[in-house]
């Protein structure tokens, strides 16, 4: 008996991605693989029913139809309290679970004897590139962050010489620089600002410049040796931290637009940008906040919203991602097709290597209990 994936619609208030694209429902039904995807999940994402008919999968009419036969439910975000009761006995769940903050579902899905993977566990190997959804979604944010500082902004980003005068180019400070972090500094470039960084990895260094902006930390030894050989960050002096904390401040005051984009698993967010260091930047100035999910980098800040101090705008987006739905999708849609190839064996069937140090990672719930480490030692 062929195997089943399930793509239902996203529920969440404000998602617009969906779990699959005509391409990746293609090689599976090419595979053998039954695809059922419910109407209109991909609405949001400018993907027709139709279009995934033509690609070989079968419409649902509601959410618990498209689940309920189900060997495999992939999602964006993780379910809800009627996708939970709708699968079947042994299914296998994929999706962003968010498992530190959204723990009743992650219990509701042991409880219902639901195998659950969290694609943010996808561990950063080589091997499992291709899978890492926090990546591709990141990356596409970095960019939408700029685009949104683009359109909050009063001003145009590039230099124009014109004959009634100069405009002058945005200065931009990108602080953080991860995937996110590393795509706004180059897209800020590709539309002429000004653009400087920081990051407490002296590594950074090395990225920032070759992208074409302006590296900005105390570089003194300490700093030169805050890196650990596995590649993170050592706690520096409170000298240092004092030293860091004034050239930032005065250099926030320089600065048009700052984007924030500091996160850490499974805490709140650090704060990069205080009260004081907003009220010094001038009135027309934007900041963008990707770190707002987790409470924020940005004092001030409030999810969703576009908070305005002195002249000065605050934007922290909690889903940036959906304002580009289709090439969100897109990506996390392949992400999801190379995870759930660790899933079924090359003849078809349903049978996952759970010593797989990738299925291991990800793994939350499994034979009805919450069995991921960190997640039982989370309060």
């Amino acid at each position: 008996m062929a195997i089943t994936i399930a793509i239902p619609k996203e529920t969440r208030a404000g998602e617009t991605r969906v779990a699959a694209t005509p391409d990746t429902v293609k090689k599976w039904t090419a595979a053998g693989i039954a695809v059922q995807v419910e109407t209109g999940a991909g609405l949001g994402a400018a993907i027709t029913d139709q279009a995934f008919v033509d690609a070989g999968a079968h419409i649902a009419k509601s959410a618990t139809e498209t689940i309920k036969t189900a060997d495999i439910v992939l999602k964006v975000r993780g379910p809800e309290a009627a996708e939970i009761a709708a699968l079947k006995p042994g299914a296998h769940l994929v999706a962003l679970l968010d498992a530190y903050r959204e723990k009743e579902p992650l219990a509701a899905l042991a409880k219902a004897g639901a195998t659950a993977y969290a694609m943010e566990f996808v561990p950063r190997i080589t091997r499992a590139q291709v899978m890492d959804a926090l990546s591709s979604q990141a990356n596409l944010a970095g960019y939408r962050a700029v685009i949104d500082a683009a359109a909050l902004y009063g001003k145009a980003f590039p230099m124009m010489m014109t004959a009634a005068g100069t405009v002058a180019p945005a200065k931009t400070f990108i602080m953080g620089v991860g995937v996110a972090g590393l795509q706004a500094i180059a897209t800020a470039r590709r539309l002429g600002a000004v653009v400087s960084a920081t990051d407490v990895r002296p590594a950074t260094k090395e990225q920032v410049e070759s992208l074409g902006a302006k590296f900005t930390a105390v570089e003194d030894e300490e700093f030169k040796n805050a890196q650990t050989a596995g590649g993170y960050a050592k706690e520096m002096s409170a000298e240092y931290k004092a030293k860091q904390a004034a050239l930032v401040t005065a250099h926030i005051a320089k600065q048009d637009i700052v984007i924030t984009t500091a996160l850490i698993p499974g805490r709140a967010a650090p704060i990069l940008v205080t009260k004081e260091q907003v009220a010094s930047m001038k009135p027309g100035s934007v900041l963008i906040d990707l770190a707002a999910p987790q409470g924020g980098n940005v004092e001030g800040c409030i999810p969703d919203q576009i908070v305005e101090v002195n002249g000065v705008k605050i934007y922290g987006p909690t889903n940036i991602v959906t304002a580009i739905a289709t090439d969100a999708s897109a990506l996390y849609a392949k992400n999801l097709q190379a995870f759930v190839g660790l899933l079924i064996t090359k003849d078809g069937a349903l049978a996952p290597d759970f010593e797989d140090e990738i299925l291991k990672a990800a793994l939350v719930t499994k034979d009805g209990a919450i069995v991921h480490p960190s997640l039982k030692a989370t309060p």
